[in-house]
């Protein structure tokens, strides 16, 4: 019993001992004890922070694209509209698993579709085309590092990204079908002409993947396809998203009555280039972080076992040799410290190769020995 209350009583103290112990160990967030010290020696993370490899690049590509899900759509069963989209960005690789894009996408669309009844057939089958600019930022999340086996020795070339962002879109679209004199007949106005500026009003959500191949230590190639969520039920061309043009009763364009849809959206696929900046050797997208001991091991155990002793000499045979000698003419037979240097007992100025009295300061006209 009295044993029991014994070791409660000191359990307080250990605990606040530990808490004491654990909280001395590490300053801050950014610091890491090392696992072989008792925590007052800190290594640097794995980061650009180190500044040993690149980390920005600018990337350009281009490839189709496709009005996907939308009232007027370019994947059509009996036909495919094709259009076109190119981008250049600025990349900033935060880690070896993240970074961070700026990008500027410029493209066009074109994509048909036919209203349901007796005005579809009047109309026909429609034709729209939507050209648009958009600015993103978009975050990039390399897979393959995520998942990669660290005690994979061998270099790798593959690796599997996905990129999700915000950004602003502006477009201007127009649609052209065979009842045109509908849109107006006094004055007479053919086709159906829809313009967004790229405004605090055009902001988009993009997301898609990307396989990537690294071509050399300056440039990468990747495959990419992105999706388009425009947020916005006129970006096909088939007319403006307000509440009048879901009415039946109310005149004008009811292209966007095809579905119940109410954001258009767009599917690109680009084939681009990277080209990688600055003056490092890797880029840290493609440096594991175990790679650099790998390589370090495999040096030590490929090593020559010669070692070379006194690869400069030792040129006044003092048994010191001459790459740390700090007296280089040492008269013959003067004992010497570790770093070379002759010998003086009693600090007099004279060493003891040639002081009479070795133990006893004196001036250098006496050999060493005080004046009487």
């Amino acid at each position: 019993m009295k044993l029991g209350l014994l070791l409660l009583a000191t359990l307080p103290i250990a605990v606040y001992a530990q808490a004491q112990n654990s909280s001395t160990a590490v300053n801050s967030s950014t610091e890491y004890p090392n696992t072989f010290s008792s925590g007052s020696a800190n290594v640097q993370p794995f980061d650009n922070k180190s500044r040993r490899f690149r980390d920005w690049s600018i990337s350009v590509g281009g490839g189709p694209a496709f009005m996907a899900h939308a009232d007027l759509t370019s994947l059509r069963k009996d036909n495919t509209k094709w259009g076109y989209n190119a981008y250049i960005s600025v990349d900033k690789q935060i880690s070896h698993t993240f970074g961070l894009s700026l990008m500027y996408t410029r493209g066009e669309t074109k994509q048909t579709g036919q209203l349901p009844g007796a005005a579809g057939q009047l109309a026909g089958i429609a034709t729209a085309t939507t050209q648009f600019d958009a600015i993103s930022l978009l975050g990039d999340i390399n897979f393959s590092n995520l998942l990669r086996r660290v005690d994979n020795h061998s270099p790798y070339r593959w690796s599997f990204h996905g990129y999700m962002g915000i950004g602003l879109m502006g477009y201007r679209t127009s649609l052209h079908d065979n009842d045109e004199n509908r849109w107006s007949t006094n004055p007479k106005r053919v086709p159906l002409f829809i313009k967004q500026d790229l405004d605090i009003n055009s902001v988009y959500y993009q997301g898609g993947l990307g396989l990537k191949y690294n071509v050399s230590k300056l440039i990468d190639v990747e495959a990419r396809t992105m999706y388009f969520i425009s947020g916005d039920d006129s970006f096909d061309g088939g007319g403006w998203g307000d509440a009048n043009n879901y009415d039946p009763s109310t005149p004008g364009s009811k292209y966007n009555m095809i579905n119940d849809k109410r954001s258009d959206n767009a599917w690109t696929v680009t084939l681009g280039v990277s080209f990688k900046l600055g003056k490092h050797l890797s880029h840290l997208a493609w440096h594991d972080p175990l790679q650099e001991a790998y390589y370090k091991t495999n040096v030590l155990e490929n090593a020559s076992t010669d070692f070379v002793v006194c690869e400069k000499g030792d040129a006044d045979n003092d048994g010191v040799c001459d790459d740390w000698d700090r007296q280089l003419d040492t008269p013959a037979g003067a004992r010497v410290d570790g770093a070379g240097v002759a010998l003086d007992m009693d600090l007099d100025g004279v060493i003891d190769l040639y002081d009479k009295c070795v133990t006893v300061p004196g001036p250098v006209e006496n050999n060493g020995c005080p004046v009487k």
